[in-house]
């Protein structure tokens, strides 16, 4: 399994807090206000009707599988993996199809529940939702609290203003003002970059911590901010949805799976999600949702169990 997407200098302490609770991706359209469209976009194509399993079925807690639902945990705010369609309801996206999938598979029905991102693992864990599915990045802080069982494989990117008029180097951002959204791996990202732009006697950079993503994209379009770091298909989502006004500065790095979320101890609980997930992938069913949201570049060929 990869290791976590990030790593932190022992310096830097408090950050373990973020770095369970924060995730990759907790808020935003993303799209700096602009109808998507572009390569993001999701497309026309009908996802593969999913057949329920028996024998993964039969795998389900009876107290997850009692009410015929699996609730699911989202921060409906980070597309194209999660947020609301122009309806401003409907929770739309790659995770939310997926979830949809495991769920058939499992012969339930999918709810989805939207909630502020650093408040679902907890959620989760208190048993308020029996499933979470919402950019989190794996790492060992997280699955010391909860199981976690991979799904998909993503990055940091970086974005600037197209053309790069500032000429922001990605190796170095001392002294510059840069956007990330709150309680993701991000901020711990330039957190790690700070400490390394003091010891080189630098100017500190200047993080705009903001609490939804489109508000990030927001400040990059406004010329706010220089630059902006998040997922990397959030950032190709942003991309293009600005109608060529942002662009993605270099390459994506610290490439690390996404997983979905169980409470510990539920017995083959965990095994019947892999299971379920593993069918997605080897069906094609699993493909045919990606391609739908344009993120096959995250596509990966084994689910995992972290616990």
């Amino acid at each position: 399994m990869p290791a976590i997407r990030r790593s932190f200098p022992a310096a830097l302490g408090a950050a373990a807090l973020a770095v369970l609770l924060g995730g990759c991706g907790a808020g935003g359209d993303g799209s700096g206000g602009a109808a998507p469209g572009g390569a993001a976009a999701p497309t026309t194509e009908p996802v593969p009707a999913v057949t329920k399993d028996d024998a993964l079925a039969g795998m389900v807690p009876q107290s997850v599988s009692s009410d015929g639902v699996l609730k699911f945990g989202v921060d409906a705010s980070y597309p194209p993996n999660e947020f609301t369609d122009t309806d401003g309801t409907t929770i739309i996206g790659m995770d939310v199809d997926l979830g949809t999938a495991i769920a058939q598979k499992l012969g339930l029905k999918a709810q989805f529940e939207n909630t502020s991102f650093d408040g679902i693992i907890p959620g989760v864990d208190a048993a308020s939702y029996e499933m979470a599915m919402s950019s989190f990045t794996i790492n060992d802080e997280r699955v010391k609290t909860v199981d976690m069982i991979s799904y998909f494989s993503a990055g940091t990117s970086i974005a600037v203003a197209a053309g790069n008029p500032q000429n922001v180097n990605p190796d170095d951002l001392c002294g510059l003002a840069i956007g990330v959204q709150r309680g993701t791996v991000q901020v711990d990202d330039l957190v790690a970059r700070n400490e390394a732009c003091k010891a080189a006697g630098k100017p500190e950079i200047q993080m705009s911590e903001l609490q939804q993503q489109t508000d990030v994209t927001l400040a990059l379009t406004a010329n706010r901010i220089v630059a902006m770091l998040a997922d990397s298909p959030v950032v190709a989502y942003a991309v293009s949805t600005t109608q060529g006004a942002v662009e993605q500065l270099g390459a994506t790095y610290d490439t690390a799976p996404y997983g979905v979320v169980i409470k510990k101890g539920q017995a083959q609980y965990p095994e019947a999600v892999r299971g379920a997930l593993q069918a997605l992938i080897e069906d094609g069913t699993y493909e045919a949702i990606l391609e739908k949201w344009n993120v096959s570049d995250g596509a990966i060929t084994t689910a995992e169990i972290r616990s």
